[in-house]
């Protein structure tokens, strides 16, 4: 994966994959060659991808990756982490605790993880690993955020943003707030708002009920988002995060809402990925615009903070780390299902490889089809067979009726003559 820490925000933009298309993108790389399961973290800050692949298919999905974004081959590889087994594993337990996220802690990208849990067990596209391991996940979050001091402060990218533009109002209880948005960012940062008691505050959103449904929970008034230039005109301070694909606010829209302002300064936050306010707003004079990048001096000077927490944190990680590797290792050393799965798997993309060389080569559809059924049905029942025969041939009617119950056939339990 790539995240805050190693790619720009232009770029993480670019890779970014919306809710709507994870089934399919969930779907799409767990048919690659090797992958076995699969899931995707895509957030505004990290875009990551947890799979458990056969030996040998370990850099499939980074040229997943490429190929979806149509990138060139390489393009994203001095941006691009990757972690195996006991680093993978750490990893992901770092990232749901926080100690991976901008804001150190934040509990925000806990309940990411678990909305992308949600959209890979809706694909299908776990099994007994990535299934353990996410469940695993879960707990070592709650015990985190239970045993240290790490979210005793309400830390969160929302409430940055609000504490910067106290810094840059005197007195931000005059200052009339628009939000954009109805997510739980835009609910954190309407609750730290209204804690703050400003005079006005607006959340406009492309469904009116979702923004009604918001103030109703932290006060204020809701809006269309028809109505948008018309509130931007009022605005002083501005918090944007949608999952919209491209901006809806551009340079024309904010000259528009300054002149009626009379040239009014106006700070604008967002926090959205792909953004939501063109990156030429920037250059318009009294239009103070921040990036979620942007954000990154503030957040570091509450890192110091929760450092011993975290330090405190990643005990207890190691310690679950260990034991979910222990697990493992015992499964792979008792449960023959994943080796026979693998081989099974291998075995497939072997002989489709094959069949996909007959079609480039001429041979009809249905000829290729055919090699396919029949030789990958030989394939997967050559070892069986033999095996089976032998057991016939030696009289061991143990294995012979343990077979029978494993293929679902009638038994005979007299051995041939």
């Amino acid at each position: 994966g790539l995240d805050h820490q190693t790619a720009p925000l232009a770029l993480r933009e670019q890779v970014a994959i919306a809710d709507a298309m994870l089934p399919e993108a969930l779907r799409e790389l767990r048919a690659q060659p090797g992958v076995e399961e699969a899931l995707i973290l895509s957030t505004c800050n990290r875009t990551e991808l947890y799979c458990s692949v056969h030996e040998g298919a370990e850099p499939v999905p980074a040229q997943w990756l490429h190929a979806r974004h149509c990138l060139p081959a390489g393009r994203l590889d001095d941006m691009l982490r990757q972690w195996s087994e006991r680093e993978a594993v750490r990893h992901l337990f770092r990232v749901a605790t926080g100690l991976e996220s901008m804001v150190l802690g934040e509990p925000q990208i806990l309940g990411q993880l678990k909305e992308a849990y949600q959209h890979a067990h809706t694909a299908g596209t776990l099994d007994v690993t990535l299934e353990r391991l996410l469940q695993n996940t879960f707990a070592v979050a709650k015990r985190v955020r239970t045993d240290t001091g790490i979210g005793t402060q309400p830390v969160s990218v929302a409430y940055t943003a609000v504490r910067l533009a106290e810094r840059l109002f005197t007195d931000i209880a005059h200052a009339c707030v628009l939000l954009i948005g109805a997510g739980e960012t835009i609910e954190l940062a309407a609750r730290h708002l209204s804690e703050r008691r400003v005079a006005r505050l607006t959340v406009v959103n492309r469904t009116v009920g979702h923004a009604l449904a918001l103030v109703q929970r932290t006060g204020g008034l809701a809006a269309a988002l028809s109505d948008l230039p018309a509130q931007l005109a009022e605005a002083d301070i501005v918090i944007s995060s949608t999952a919209s694909p491209a901006p809806i606010i551009d340079r024309a829209m904010v000259q528009q809402a300054l002149a009626r302002r009379r040239h009014r300064p106006m700070f604008m936050v967002d926090l959205a990925v792909p953004r939501d306010i063109a990156a030429e707003v920037a250059e318009l004079r009294d239009v103070f615009v921040y990036s979620i990048d942007d954000l990154r001096q503030v957040v570091d000077e509450g890192r110091r903070v929760r450092e011993a927490a975290a330090e405190e944190a990643q005990t207890l990680i190691e310690l679950q780390v260990e034991r979910f590797c222990a697990w493992r290792k015992a499964l792979a050393a008792h449960n023959p299902v994943q080796t026979l799965r693998q081989a099974a798997a291998q075995q497939r993309d072997e002989v489709l490889a094959r069949a996909q060389a007959m079609i480039a080569h001429g041979k009809s559809p249905d000829e290729a089809l055919a090699f396919l059924a029949n030789t990958l049905t030989n394939k997967l029942l050559h070892t069986p067979s033999v095996k089976l025969r032998e057991a016939a041939e030696q009289g061991d009617t143990e294995l012979l009726r343990a077979a029978a119950r494993l293929y679902g056939c009638p038994a005979n339990d007299d051995p041939p003559p």
